[in-house]
């Protein structure tokens, strides 16, 4: 980062599951182009260092700015959301907060499922997005490294994760609460992204079910997944009305900006369970009117708890120490990233010195030999830096301080050391 032209302050905005509701969320939602978009402006502006994150949960921002604002208002700019409805919704997070609140997200423990690892892969395609669109820079990089790091480390060595629940999972969950008869029931997924892939193997995981129909946008997309599993039965989207009047359970994650299920796609008094996925929702709100019709979206099925809730309980502490491990790693790199220009800016101003002096000898003593001079003064200049460095590293050194003083000593201009407060 450019100590002259980057902002210094790491901010994280945005909102989550926790203060907004799933209207609200899929106001702010924002799509892959737009993310595209975002980033493009936000290059173009000199933000150095930002990725988007946007799922059914949350929609954040990560980034430095010389105000937070700076990335509240590409995220207004590039969603359906206003100003108002933020703030009353919103979490800001600076520098040591943001970088905790990314790995509280990394590792299932912010999730609205504890656990949930399904934001890993959304992390890791967001960052990848940035990657692509040269808006990373090294504090990320590093930064991420070591949330993925302290991630699979909570994956493998605590029972965070036990069992398989997320929003997929609760939905077969919430079907076998609440149909007795679930296995005999027909299943229309409509819907094929991420979650409705892996809402159709829970289906074919988790129950006997063997009426499972998939209908996908995109038809090839759909006749490649059943190639995997050829239980399924696949049909064109041009026929989804049909299969809708011939389905008990009409499971919907088109991942679609808009409706892509209204009324007019329902038939009145016939009995049907939906359950909608997606963010922002895909099914009309007003299909609730709609005599026979049960919809539960994101958000209710969210409240499903399930015995193994209270395992994943008892592993946060455990979760949490291996956070901070990974902390204290980024911290250490940190630390020595605030070492560099201050080591730097030292050895330049004694080599300044070092000039002036071999200069003005070299003019005042006869055969004075220049050659031997700086040979002698750069063992002692690097004698000094290295000193320097070990009092740094010195567990009881204050390294603001020192490096104030020493940048009074040597009229050093003043250096930026608070990137991580």
């Amino acid at each position: 980062m450019s100590q002259e032209n980057t902002p210094t302050k790491l901010y994280n905005v945005g909102l989550s599951y926790k203060k907004a509701d799933v209207k609200v969320r899929g106001a702010f939602s924002i799509t892959k182009e737009n993310q595209k978009l975002l980033l493009k402006e936000a290059k173009e502006k000199g933000i150095d260092g930002i990725f988007i994150l946007s799922t059914c949960n949350r929609t954040e921002i990560t980034g430095f700015a010389k105000h937070p604002f700076e990335l509240i208002s590409l995220l207004i700019k590039y969603s359906n959301g206003s100003v108002e409805d933020f703030i009353g919704v919103s979490n800001v997070y600076k520098n040591k907060d943001a970088v905790r609140h990314l790995f509280q997200i990394g590792t299932g423990l912010d999730s609205q499922i504890l656990g949930d690892y399904e934001i890993v892969g959304q992390l890791k395609e967001s960052f990848k997005q940035a990657k692509i669109a040269g808006t990373t820079n090294a504090y990320l990089e590093r930064l991420m490294n070591l949330v993925l790091q302290a991630s699979k480390d909570i994956k493998n060595k605590t029972q965070l994760s036990s069992g398989t629940t997320s929003v997929a999972y609760a939905a077969i969950h919430y079907i076998m609460e609440n149909l007795p008869d679930y296995n005999e029931k027909k299943i229309l997924i409509y819907g094929l992204g991420d979650i409705g892939r892996n809402t159709c193997k829970n289906v074919l995981g988790y129950t006997s079910n063997k009426n499972v129909t998939l209908i996908n946008r995109t038809h090839e997309t759909a006749l490649e997944f059943k190639a995997e599993h050829p239980e399924i039965t696949v049909k064109n989207d041009a026929e989804l009305i049909e299969q809708i009047a011939d389905t008990d359970i009409l499971i919907v994650s088109t991942g679609a900006d808009v409706h892509t299920i209204n009324k007019t796609h329902l038939k009145e008094g016939k009995k049907l369970l939906i359950l909608d996925l997606s963010m922002p929702e895909n099914v009309d709100i007003s299909v609730k009117d709609i005599d026979g019709i049960t919809l539960v979206n994101v958000d209710e099925l969210s409240k499903i708890t399930d015995q193994t809730f209270e395992t994943r309980k008892n592993e946060i502490p455990a979760a949490e120490a291996i956070i901070e491990k990974y902390k204290g790693e980024f911290n250490d790199w940190m630390e020595q990233r605030k070492y560099v220009p201050a080591v730097n800016a030292l050895k330049e101003s004694l080599r300044a010195i070092q000039h002036d002096e071999i200069d003005f000898h070299s003019r005042k003593i006869e055969g004075f030999n220049i050659e031997h001079a700086e040979f002698v003064t750069n063992r002692m200049i690097q004698k000094i830096t290295t000193q320097f460095v070990k009092h740094l590293k010195d567990e009881d050194t204050s390294v603001d301080v020192s490096i104030g003083v020493i940048s009074k000593m040597f009229n050093i201009k003043e250096l930026c050391l608070n990137e991580n407060d």
